[in-house]
C-alpha cells in the first residue's frame, strides 16, 4: 500500500455521485487531470464547513468537482457563484449540478472571469482561485477587495508540478503562479500558508482592517 492509498483509506469516503463524476472527467474530457478528486475534494468540504460561508466564489469550474465539494460543506442558505470560461462544457457542468442535492444553492457563469465577477456584486466570505494561471495575480487583486475581513482566499496549483522551484521554467504559466506566490507572500494585508498537497494549494486570510 502507499501513502497515498493510505491516507484514502482513513478519510471519509468519495460520494457516489463524485465518484462518478471523476469518471466521467477521465473518460470525456481532455486534461482531466484537473479535476480536483478524492483528497483534495474532501478537504475543500472540510474547510467550508470550518469556515462557514454565506456567500462564495469559484473561479474555474472545469467540470464541477470542486463546486460541488464546496456545495456539501455550505451552511444552509448559502451560495456558490462558479465561473468557467469554457463553454464546450457548461452542458457537462449543468447536468451533474442539477443532480445535486444542492442544485439550488449552485449557480453557474459561462465568461471570462475578469468581467463576470464585478457584475455579481456584493461581498464574498470565500474564494476558491482554479482558473488561467497566467492570470491568477489579476485575478487575487480583483476579487480581494471584496472578500469580508476575516474571510478566506484558497489558490490551486500554486506549486505548478513543481516548477515554481525550477530556475529554468520560464513559460508563461509559471511565471503568472511565481509572480501570484511572491505578491502574496509579501502581502501584508493577508496571512497565508501553503500546503504541499497535490499541485500546492494555498489557504489566505484577509485580516481585518484594525488589527
Amino acid at each position: 500500500m502507499t501513502v497515498d492509498e493510505y491516507i484514502l483509506s482513513h478519510i471519509d469516503q468519495e460520494p457516489a455521485h463524485l465518484q462518478k463524476l471523476n469518471r466521467d472527467t477521465h473518460v470525456m474530457c481532455l486534461y482531466a487531470n484537473m479535476c480536483s478528486g478524492h483528497l483534495q475534494g474532501r478537504l475543500l468540504k472540510m474547510l467550508t464547513r470550518m469556515i462557514k460561508p454565506k456567500r462564495l466564489l469559484e473561479l474555474g469550474t472545469f467540470t464541477g468537482y470542486s463546486a460541488l465539494c464546496f456545495a456539501e460543506g455550505m451552511p444552509e442558505g448559502a451560495e456558490l457563484h462558479t465561473v468557467e470560461i469554457n463553454d464546450e462544457l457548461e452542458d457537462f457542468i449543468r447536468q451533474r449540478f442539477d443532480e445535486s442535492p444542492q442544485a439550488g444553492q449552485i449557480h453557474l457563469h459561462i465568461g471570462d472571469a475578469e468581467k463576470i465577477v464585478p457584475s455579481l456584486g456584493g461581498k464574498w466570505d470565500l474564494v476558491f482561485i482554479d482558473a488561467n494561471k497566467r492570470n491568477y495575480l489579476d485575478y487575487y487583486n480583483l476579487v480581494l477587495p471584496h472578500v469580508n475581513d476575516g474571510g478566506f482566499i484558497i489558490a490551486d496549483n500554486t506549486l505548478w508540478y513543481g516548477k515554481v522551484a525550477d530556475e529554468s521554467a520560464h513559460d508563461a504559466q509559471t511565471v503568472g503562479i511565481l509572480s501570484f506566490n511572491d505578491f502574496v507572500a509579501a502581502d501584508n494585508r493577508v496571512e497565508k500558508v501553503m500546503l504541499p498537497l497535490r499541485d500546492g494549494l494555498t489557504i489566505i486570510y484577509k485580516k481585518p482592517a484594525d488589527s
